[in-house]
């Protein structure tokens, strides 16, 4: 352990070095990687501009498979997953490091955060209004996903020999593809999906949150435009304090943020709309035609839909996995149940939280005004949109930069447990006080590194885990099927009612 100790305190030494690196080797770093993932991760699958990237069409499938699979699951459960998560079917029997709904609240913390800011202005002004319309449309298919996700990943956890819970795609692709007759394939894809998750961590879940919200409190805050590893420090300190104390910690601040910055970035957001209540039917005409207009911005309709997926496959992470390692350790008698649960994620983060955001660049126009044209280019979502808050008020770019740290700082801390446990999962247990040295330590290199590679380096590797997932999604979804269908017996015939005392 004191080898560990020693090893820690080194990479924290360095940190000032590493982080004080010319900005154009960083740039170099995440440009090489880029060039690598994207090969494979961005081939065009069909001839011709604009380009239909392999892991959007795959996402796509999947989601629309799922969907008509579980008989729309996303809307038929809605109602009861409400009773779940208001803790209506709790029972003596629940298993679990944490409740369904502090569970939902940590995935929540991972998924709402600079991607319904950042992200879906980037959407936008690449792919033009029309990309909130497929952006809505991946949040309900998605719902199928993660409940597909969230399940698996309750039915193949375990037991550590320490107590804490391990699963997530990791689990139930090694598990589950045994059960199959492919022990190998499973085992190279649980690590697969491992690495990629870990590695996406340290882009989505760190230098990304990072990038993009120094991007908006800079606006409001001189020095840290002065001294922006400043900025990189504090947030490096704040995450540290959490991320050191575990799931638990990790959920008791997210049950205590998620529900705060929700209320606070939805309430400004509903304020902008309400002052140009006269611009939103025209902003949701645009929504609708400009999302199947051949001549709309940046090539049209399939312009329109690989954006909308693309930026709500990064928000809402359904067909990640990543949600599933949050969903294992929930206290539930039936896998299922935290699947349902599981369904609101996408629904809130991109259905709702999305398309607020959506509206606010669409009415506010800065989405294509020339003004903001170098700042498109740099690919800085997050102070496209303070500058969108900034045409009502003066004053409305410091509730935007509040919501912006809120939301950066609780989806940091809840991939730090994503990493952390697959991390675990390849390295063993002892390793884990390494990996949160070197997640902090992005963290603050991140507040160097320019904005624009470090928004592609992240989608790469985050886009990257869909490929393992969802094989096992697709092998699996049958043994989904027969434990909803379970489920739903036992619900119609009133045995979850009595089970809960109702």
């Amino acid at each position: 352990m004191k080898m560990y100790k020693a090893l820690v305190y080194l990479l924290l030494c360095a940190l000032p070095q590493a982080a004080s690196a010319s900005e154009s080797g960083l740039d170099a770093m995440f440009g090489s990687i880029n060039g690598m993932l994207a090969q494979v991760i961005f081939y065009d699958i069909f001839p011709g501009e604009p380009a239909m990237p392999l892991i959007v069409a795959w996402l796509i499938v999947a989601a629309v498979f799922l969907t008509w699979r579980f008989n729309f699951v996303n809307l038929r459960m809605m109602r009861h997953a409400f009773h779940v998560i208001r803790g209506k079917y709790r029972t003596a029997d629940d298993q679990g490091e944490v409740t369904s709904f502090q569970a939902l609240s940590t995935a929540l913390s991972a998924t709402v955060g600079l991607g319904n800011i950042a992200g879906v202005a980037i959407a936008i002004s690449i792919g033009g209004p029309g990309a909130t319309f497929w952006m809505i449309v991946a949040g309900f298919l998605g719902m199928s996903t993660k409940f597909t996700e969230a399940s698996l990943a309750q039915m193949y956890r375990e037991v550590r020999p320490d107590g804490r819970l391990m699963g997530g795609a990791m689990e139930y692709l090694s598990k589950g593809l045994a059960e199959n007759g492919a022990p190998r394939t499973g085992k190279v894809l649980a690590i697969l999906f491992a690495i990629f998750t870990i590695l996406g961590s340290f882009g989505a879940g760190s230098a990304f949150q990072v990038s993009q919200s120094m991007g908006a409190v800079q606006t409001q805050i001189e020095f840290f435009r002065d001294v922006p590893i400043a900025y990189g420090l504090l947030m490096a300190i704040a995450i540290g304090l959490v991320i050191i104390g575990g799931l638990r910690r990790i959920a008791h601040v997210a049950e205590a943020v998620v529900p705060t910055m929700v209320i606070i970035y939805l309430g400004a957001c509903l304020w902008i709309i309400g002052s140009n209540a006269e611009l939103v039917p025209a902003a949701l005409g645009k929504i609708v035609t400009e999302a199947f207009s051949p001549i709309a911005v940046a090539g049209g309709m399939v312009g329109a839909i690989v954006q909308g997926f693309k930026r709500a496959a990064f928000s809402s992470e359904a067909g990640l996995g990543s949600a599933a390692i949050a969903h294992s350790a929930a206290s539930v008698k039936y896998p299922v149940r935290q699947g349902l649960v599981a369904l609101y994620e996408p629904f809130i983060d991109t259905v709702v939280i999305c398309t607020m955001t959506a509206l606010v660049i669409i009415i506010t126009g800065v989405y294509n005004a020339p003004e903001y044209e170098a700042i498109r280019a740099a690919s800085q979502g997050a102070t496209l949109t303070s500058m969108a808050f900034a045409t009502v008020s003066d004053w409305f770019p410091s509730i935007l930069a509040l919501s912006v740290v809120l939301f950066a700082y609780s989806t940091a801390i809840s991939w730090s447990y994503y990493g952390e446990r697959c991390w675990v999962y390849v390295f063993g247990e002892r390793y884990s006080l390494l990996y949160k040295a070197v997640f902090i330590c992005f963290v603050v290199v991140a507040s160097v590194a320019s904005a624009s590679n470090l928004v592609d380096f992240t989608d790469l590797l985050v886009l990257s885990m869909a490929f393992p997932n969802l094989i096992g999604l697709y092998v699996l979804s049958g043994k989904v099927k027969l434990a909803l269908a379970d489920y739903e017996s036992r619900l119609s015939s009133g045995e979850l009612d009595r089970e809960a005392g109702r």
